[in-house]
């Protein structure tokens, strides 16, 4: 891609889906369309109405930015700035991981156990997506986050603000800054990626996204020796407990669950068919 050349925007999404596509990136000419749209400040209709425009120099500087770290693999929502999740608009940066539409799935079974709840914990805020979700679906309910990272939790308050809901972020380790207090609705998307695969990951994943938010430990099972054990000290009588889990982990956590006194215990599926949720009810 040379400053000297006439770049219209056709020509230059053909040019970088190649080149995106070369450095192994799935679906490299959306991903080109996604980053041009940025770039022009236009939306895809836009970008189809303009396909025999060409591009200022000052476009084309921007794009070229953008097009520079995607094939670096950074994610493209760090470099888009925004991600959707559950119809709401998410900040990124790279002090939480990325929401992730898996986790919808816990979201929606959480709506589902405890459709009337008036008090939420949601250990692990990241981004803030799982606990401003329940509290967009939840508006009478008051909703605490926990996160033990002081970057995640100034991003997950931009991202409440963003929204227009109400959450009291919280800073500590799991149940410390919750003490005794008790809830109708307990919620957690915690770190399961055993150790050793990490270096296996995705770059997107691996080199950008926070290792705090990854490691469950050597079989990714660590926080929910801790979480499960925990919860029924800060649960209502008859309050419920959701867990997302990482593939394959459904077994292992619900006999935790009643190892530990919860009844009711269930499993759900992700869209594409992984269980990807553990939840139980605590009498």
């Amino acid at each position: 891609m040379t400053d000297k050349e006439t770049w219209t925007t056709l020509k230059i999404l053909t040019w970088t889906k190649e080149y995106l596509a070369g450095k192994g990136i799935e679906n490299a000419r959306l991903e080109a369309e996604w980053l041009l749209c940025e770039a022009l400040s236009l939306d895809r209709v836009g970008l189809y109405l303009n396909f025999d425009k060409p591009l200022l120099e000052s476009e084309l500087a921007a794009y070229r930015s953008m097009v520079s770290r995607r094939a670096k693999r950074e994610p493209l929502q760090h470099i888009l700035g925004t991600q959707e999740f559950m119809g709401l608009e998410f900040r990124t940066t790279a002090a939480a991981l990325i929401p992730r539409h898996d986790t919808e799935t816990l979201v929606r079974e959480a709506l589902k156990a405890a459709p009337a709840a008036q008090s939420v914990l949601d250990i692990g805020s990241g981004s803030g997506c799982v606990a401003i979700a329940l509290a967009k679906d939840l508006p009478d309910a008051t909703v605490v986050s926990i996160d033990i990272s002081p970057d995640s939790l100034e991003l997950a308050r931009r991202n409440a603000e963003l929204n227009a809901v109400s959450v009291e972020f919280r800073q500590g380790s799991l149940f410390e800054p919750v003490k005794d207090e008790r809830f109708d609705l307990v919620v957690s998307n915690p770190p399961y990626i055993p150790a050793a695969e990490i270096e296996h990951l995705e770059p997107e994943v691996r080199d950008f996204e926070p290792r705090s938010a990854l490691d469950g430990g050597v079989d990714g099972l660590d926080f929910y020796r801790t979480i499960i054990p925990g919860a029924p000290d800060h649960l209502m009588p008859g309050g419920w407990l959701l867990l997302e889990v990482g593939a394959g982990q459904a077994g292992d956590v619900t006999e935790m669950f009643a190892r530990n006194g919860f009844s009711a215990i269930f499993s759900a599926k992700d869209p594409s068919g992984i269980e990807r949720v553990v939840g139980g009810c605590f009498k």
